[in-house]
C-alpha cells in the first residue's frame, strides 16, 4: 500500500493509505472527508466541552441577553426545559449564551472520557506512531459522540444546539472561521512534490508504481494556489545535522593538540636516552657555574 502524509500548509494531520491504481479524483474525496470530519469533531468536542459546563445553547432571540431583558421581553427557552437532564446542577454562563443547566458530575464525567478517546482516534500524534487514519474511525467518533448526547440527553438537544446541528449536518458556519477551514472536495485540490495531482490522473501517474513508497501530499483549496514546498531537511535533521558538525569540530581540535610536537623536546623522547644513560652523561649541563 501506498503511504501518504497529508497536511495542509505546513501542519501534519493525518496518514493515509492507498494504492497506485486509485483515481485521484477519488483519492481526493476520501482525504477530504477524513479532513473535514477531523474539524467536524473538532468542532463538537468544543462545544460538548461548554455543554458539561453550563447546559445547552439558549435560542437565539435571548442570548446574550440579561434575566431582566429576557424577563421583560417575555422570552422563554421551552426546548432547553423540554431537554434538560433529569438531574443538573445549574451554573449560569457568564456570557449569557448557555442555559445553565450543567449535567450531574456523572454525566460530566462521560463526557471528559467519551471527548478524550475520540481526541486519540484521531489526534495528530498518530502521524510520529505511523497509524493511519481512515473514514470509518472519524465517522466511529461522531458516532461516540452522538451516543454520548444521548445518554445525557434521551431527549434529544434543542432543533438550534450546535451540537445537534453538527450531527444532524446542518450546521451553518456563516461568518465563522471554521468555514475557511473546510475544503469542499468540489473545490480542494492534492498537490505532490509542487505539482497539482490532476483528477483524471492516477496515483501512479505521480508517486510511479511502487506500492510501498511514502510521500508527502497537501491538501488545499484549488484559489488558494500552490502551497509552500517541503523544506529539504525537518526540524529534527537539521539538529542531528548540527550536532554531527559540533563534534566534528570538537574531534579536530583535540587533532590540532595531539599534533603538537613540542613533546620532542623531552628527555623521554630522546631516541639516545639509554645510551647517554649508560655514559652517564644524561645529566650533564653544559650552563657554568
Amino acid at each position: 500500500m501506498v503511504l501518504l502524509h497529508i497536511k495542509h500548509g505546513d501542519e501534519s494531520h493525518f496518514l493515509y493509505e492507498t494504492n497506485t491504481s486509485t483515481p485521484i479524483d477519488q483519492l481526493m474525496g476520501e482525504v477530504l472527508n477524513i479532513y473535514n470530519g477531523r474539524l467536524k469533531i473538532n468542532r463538537v468536542i468544543g462545544e460538548m466541552e461548554e455543554l458539561a459546563k453550563h447546559g445547552t445553547l439558549l435560542p437565539p432571540d435571548m442570548m446574550g441577553l440579561t434575566d431582566e431583558q429576557v424577563e421583560e421581553l417575555k422570552l422563554k427557552d421551552d426546548q432547553g426545559e423540554h431537554c434538560k437532564p433529569t438531574e443538573y446542577i445549574f451554573n449560569k454562563d457568564p456570557i449569557g449564551r448557555r442555559n445553565g443547566y450543567q449535567p450531574p458530575d456523572k454525566m460530566q464525567e462521560l463526557i471528559k472520557k467519551t471527548i478524550e478517546e475520540v481526541r486519540q482516534n484521531i489526534s495528530k500524534d498518530l502521524v510520529t506512531k505511523n497509524q493511519c487514519l481512515t473514514e470509518a474511525v472519524v465517522q466511529e467518533s461522531l458516532n461516540l459522540l452522538r451516543g454520548c448526547i444521548m445518554i445525557i440527553y434521551p431527549m434529544n438537544l434543542p432543533t438550534h444546539d450546535p451540537i445537534r446541528m453538527e450531527l444532524e449536518n446542518r450546521e451553518d458556519l456563516t461568518g465563522l472561521q471554521a468555514s475557511k477551514e473546510i475544503i469542499e472536495p468540489s473545490m480542494g485540490a492534492l498537490w505532490f512534490a509542487g505539482k497539482a495531482m490532476l483528477r483524471d490522473k492516477l496515483v501512479r501517474d505521480y508517486l510511479g508504481k511502487n506500492e510501498k513508497c511514502k510521500a508527502v501530499v497537501k491538501v488545499a483549496k484549488i484559489s488558494s494556489g500552490a502551497p509552500a514546498r517541503e523544506p529539504p531537511m525537518t526540524e529534527e535533521q537539521k539538529k542531528q545535522l548540527m550536532m554531527h558538525y559540533y563534534r566534528r569540530q570538537e574531534e579536530e581540535k583535540k587533532l590540532e593538540v595531539d599534533n603538537d610536537d613540542s613533546y620532542s623536546n623531552s628527555e623521554w623522547a630522546d631516541n639516545k636516552s639509554l645510551h647517554k644513560s649508560l655514559l652517564g652523561l644524561n645529566r650533564v649541563s653544559w650552563k657554568p657555574r
